[in-house]
């Protein structure tokens, strides 16, 4: 006698399970454009790789003697896998069982993917779509009562999604409507993306929204052009296959855990290589902006730039990179957006980018040009200055090594964020760096009134002074008093930095940053 009947029962109810909702809403769902959550763990893991856990748990229906009659699985599926061979806990939303909804939620299984994910120290990705396991009104019927948000299995929930933040990476992918829960989740990551055409991202959908007097449709209240220029998500692509391309790549760049460190590479790039463009990269006219992402391409490993965050937050640009096969956290200014200066957008932007880098061990680049804070009206209603010393304060707590090329602009409070304080950091400084209290430009008129007022020639007395003032301006003026350490040629860069990157791989430690990360 053998468990033959009971492995055939099991096998059943996988069966069972892996048909989902059933072939009419994997057929809507395939019409909707969008993948079933099965198809997009295939996908997006290493074939063959997925190990499910608690397949068959569910809701389960029995004939008076006791056989198994019906059964809806539940709407979220977990368990192991592989990304390029590296082990990793995915969890995702089966939309074709009740949307995702909390009457189809068995809540202890996404619970246990954030546990997992935390004490075998392995990364996490969510799959989301729907409310990810939120609410629904139809909850209180099926259920016979009302939920008590959060509830006591619920917080464990919570406190998994954000405590995941400090500990291992966390990658999200919103693949449909999400919203309420699902919303939150997405959101509680270290890398988020959503596709164009079918996702929408909002804390409430239209249904809800419209009925306090709105009439919106999806796209219009949360779609990704208004979420990723928010901040809300990281990037948004065209299909799925792009963005489980998108999570695979960005995870090649972090150890799986806090508790290792970033995964180096052979490299194949020249340590030492120069770029000639880099000698006219910066035009000679202040006024001039120029495109600072190819400088970046220029002096990291080449194919290793991978940027975050695009759309929001613009005048700063943050990237993951390699330099000599090491992976980096790069900052840089963008001149084509406010000049470079730092918003209260940008601020947060940075807030958020250096806990990641600080968190996962990342080594710092910095390649600077800030003229300064926003200012004007619209940036004091932003509260800048109080998103800019919260900048200051992270750049501050860090402890990674950190290295800065002044490329252009480093003036005022801002320009005082371009290294940690009290503690040693390798700085350079192209030609082109220019730095002070505050630009010259519209400063002098002011400083020099009683001056130009006296003069026959008020243009040519301000011209006058401004060729005085740029030459005691030069970055090899501040280079005498030993105030900027060195001058460097801007075709040399690659080879200080890749410099760097052997220096910073000796100091690399594991373990938990003292400031834990929020979302």
């Amino acid at each position: 006698m053998t468990w033959e009947p009971e492995l055939e029962e099991l096998r059943r109810r996988e069966a069972l399970a892996h048909a989902m909702g059933g072939a009419e809403k994997v057929r809507r769902q395939h019409e909707g454009g969008r993948l079933t959550v099965r198809e997009r763990i295939g996908a997006l893991l290493d074939p063959g790789s997925f190990h499910e856990v608690g397949a068959i748990a569910g809701r389960a229906e029995y004939d008076t003697t006791g056989e198994l009659k019906r059964f809806t699985p539940s709407n979220c599926v977990m368990g192991r896998g592989r990304i390029e061979g590296r082990p990793v806990v995915v969890v995702g939303d089966d939309f074709t069982v009740r949307g995702g909804s909390a009457d189809a939620t068995i809540r202890e299984k996404p619970i246990m993917a954030e546990r997992m994910a935390a004490d075998l120290r392995l990364p996490i990705i969510r799959i989301i779509e729907g409310s990810g396991g939120g609410g629904s009104v139809k909850t209180i019927e099926t259920t016979g009562r009302a939920n008590l948000p959060g509830g006591i299995g619920g917080t464990w929930l919570y406190h998994h999604t954000g405590d995941n933040l400090s500990r291992v990476p966390v990658v999200a992918l919103g693949l449909g409507s999400v919203a309420g829960l699902g919303a939150a989740r997405l959101a509680a990551s270290h890398y988020s993306v959503m596709t164009k055409e079918t996702s929408a991202l909002f804390v409430a959908g239209p249904p809800v929204v419209n009925a306090l007097g709105h009439n919106l449709t999806k796209q219009e209240l949360g779609g990704w052009e208004i979420q990723t220029r928010s901040g809300a998500v990281d990037h948004a692509v065209d299909s799925e296959e792009e963005a489980f391309a998108a999570a695979r790549r960005f995870l090649s760049y972090l150890p799986s855990s806090v508790f290792e460190l970033p995964p180096r590479t052979a490299c194949e790039d020249d340590p030492t290589r120069a770029e000639e463009a880099l000698i006219a990269a910066v035009p000679r006219d202040i006024r001039k902006p120029y495109r600072m992402r190819p400088i970046i391409e220029s002096v990291m490993d080449r194919g290793s730039v991978f940027e975050l965050g695009r759309w929001f937050g613009r005048p700063v640009i943050t990237a993951l990179a390699r330099l000599h096969g090491l992976p980096v956290a790069v900052m840089a200014g963008d001149p084509f957006h406010y000049a470079g200066s730092w918003t209260a957008d940008a601020c947060a932007k940075v807030v958020r980018f250096v806990d990641l880098a600080q968190t996962f061990h990342l080594p710092m680049v910095y390649l600077m040009d800030c003229p300064g804070f926003m200012i004007g009206p619209e940036a004091e209603k932003a509260a800048t200055i109080r998103w800019g010393v919260r900048a200051m304060a992270a750049v501050n707590q860090t402890t990674i090594p950190w290295c800065t090329v002044i490329v252009r602009n480093a003036f005022g409070v801002a320009g005082v964020v371009h290294q940690p304080a009290s503690r040693f950091s390798l700085r350079y400084a192209w030609p082109s760096a220019r730095w002070g209290s505050l630009p010259l430009e519209g400063g002098i008129e002011a400083a020099y009134r009683a001056e130009l007022d006296a003069a026959e020639d008020p243009k040519a007395k301000l011209a006058e002074i401004e060729t005085r003032l740029q030459k005691l301006r030069s970055p090899l003026r501040t280079a005498e008093a030993f105030w900027v350490e060195e001058i460097i040629d801007p075709r040399h860069t690659r080879r200080l930095l890749c410099e760097f990157a052997d220096l910073a791989a000796r100091l690399l430690e594991p373990g938990m940053s003292r400031h834990g990360m929020r979302p």
